[in-house]
């Protein structure tokens, strides 16, 4: 192992911006078509919003209490360790390097390359390089691939070049995401706000169907109440939990941070509700631009370039082209950022590879950086991100359960420990958590079973993978 030590150089600031950068990618320029199509009314499509957010920042302010408890590199994985065992500590670090991690950076990838190909049509996903059979190369998937491969690049030279690109990028998508709402009120021609709040809180349901072209068609809008709108609002939450998702990125560099003990609990709050408000404010922009047809309907789900086109209409294609282009290279930064900071203290513990555990002369985990850049490589020439993120939602929300309920087991445990920080709102807040999160699972389960059971095996595949490594832990001792 490696005697050079993480630096602690990020701020207050450069935490917030890590917070809010990992979470805004692409899904809120996404998402909310699908979410339309789930429960058919301005209210609910609100509220689905509202709920994910309430939850986000629920999940965030009880994360403080366990970041100033354990102000050190690895975050959640060290949170679960010390609540439970270490069998449940590196399941979860075996499900985020394996697919919650590299997943989510191989789907941001492949998002950017999306909308570069609005601009360069060749770069794009539609761009075939290569027939292989079982496996197709485009170009789009190159590009992605490039950006992440930079990307590591730019964090293996240290901390400092890395926040920078951070803070730049997310304050220029925090402006221009402000900017698109504003606009979105001012500038529209026709206003479909009084037409879609009429639906309120009329749950109804339209999956629709393609079309020869492929394209999604609307087919009959039904209403829906009871058990089929509990299942309807899980399958939504889909979508939105996977855009406020990564958040808790910044618990992973803890050993970067100034005053760790104070800042990461404090950029966790500060970080989740500017995004959180962001995230309500352009949905409301969208049911003032849209309606809810369009919304649910729009091309290939690109609300926010539906929307910009309604706003912009000689260059709305190419400014949200170019925000989200920005938005998913910050957001893949934090995320790459973040990432190898849980291999690196897997590998600590002796659950890793060796490798991963050794800092470069930068003070930074420069293996472990390009393992992630490997997995991340392969699930984008897959092509199974996508899915494999829907599956994964499901193990996301249940290790973030496990991780507040630890709150009341270190209570317990840890009397005396040092708590800088308390769970604001203990025991209630949490508790609130912990119930909203089993049920969109339980819901998920029920409706949804194709997005839970794939999730769980990845998951079970890592406990013999976990005796293997304490096996060989024992021979090498």
């Amino acid at each position: 192992m490696s005697n050079t030590s993480f630096k602690p150089t990020l701020s207050l600031w450069d935490a917030t911006m890590i917070v809010a950068g990992s979470m805004i990618g692409s899904g809120i320029f996404i998402v909310s078509a699908d979410i339309t199509r789930n429960v058919g009314s301005a209210g609910w499509l609100i509220a689905v919003w509202l709920i994910t957010g309430f939850m986000t920042l629920t999940a965030a302010l009880s994360y403080g209490e366990l970041s100033g408890m354990f102000p050190k590199a690895g975050g959640q994985y060290v949170y679960l360790k010390e609540s439970y065992n270490p069998l449940i500590g590196f399941l979860y670090g075996w499900s985020f390097f394996s697919v919650i991690q590299t997943g989510t950076i191989a789907a941001v990838g492949v998002a950017f390359s999306k909308f570069l190909a609005y601009l360069v049509p060749e770069l794009g996903n539609n761009y075939l390089l290569h027939d292989f059979g079982s496996i197709k190369i485009y170009s789009g998937q190159l590009v992605a691939i490039f950006i992440i491969v930079l990307l590591t690049y730019v964090n293996s030279r240290g901390v400092k070049e890395a926040k920078v690109i951070q803070t730049i990028f997310t304050s220029a998508k925090l402006l221009a995401l402000l900017g698109l709402i504003v606009f979105g009120f001012f500038l529209v021609k026709e206003s479909h706000w009084a037409e879609n709040w009429k639906t309120g809180f009329i749950a109804v349901q339209d999956f629709g169907q393609k079309d020869a072209s492929g394209a999604l068609k609307p087919t009959a809008w039904m209403g829906i109440s009871g058990s089929a709108l509990l299942g309807a609002i899980a399958a939504a939450m889909v979508g939105s939990i996977f855009s406020s998702d990564a958040w808790n990125n910044v618990t992973f560099i803890a050993g970067e941070m100034k005053n760790p003990q104070r800042n990461i609990g404090l950029s966790l709050f500060l970080g989740t509700l500017i995004v959180t408000v962001i995230y309500v404010c352009a949905n409301l922009m969208y049911l003032n631009v849209l309606s809810l047809n369009d919304l649910a309907f729009a091309k290939d789900d690109r609300v926010a370039v539906a929307a910009a086109n309604k706003i912009f209409p000689a260059f709305g294609t190419t400014l949200i082209a170019l925000l989200i282009m920005v938005s998913t290279f910050g957001c893949n930064n934090g995320l790459i950022l973040a990432g190898a900071r849980v291999y690196y203290t897997m590998a600590q513990d002796g659950l890793f590879f060796k490798k991963a555990g050794a800092l470069n002369k930068n003070g930074v985990p420069q293996w472990a950086l390009w393992a992630q850049c490997i997995v991340a490589a392969i699930l984008c020439l897959s092509g199974k991100y996508g899915d494999l993120l829907d599956m994964i939602s499901f193990v996301v929300v249940i290790f973030y359960v496990l991780t507040i309920a630890g709150i009341f087991i270190l209570r317990k445990k840890q009397p005396n420990a040092a708590r800088p920080y308390k769970a604001f709102g203990y025991p209630v807040l949490p508790i609130i958590y912990i119930l909203m999160g089993l049920a969109f699972c339980i819901l998920l389960a029920c409706f949804k079973p194709q997005y839970t059971w794939p999730g769980l095996i990845i998951v079970l595949i890592g406990i013999p993978i976990y005796y293997i490594a304490v096996s060989n832990n024992k021979k090498q001792a």
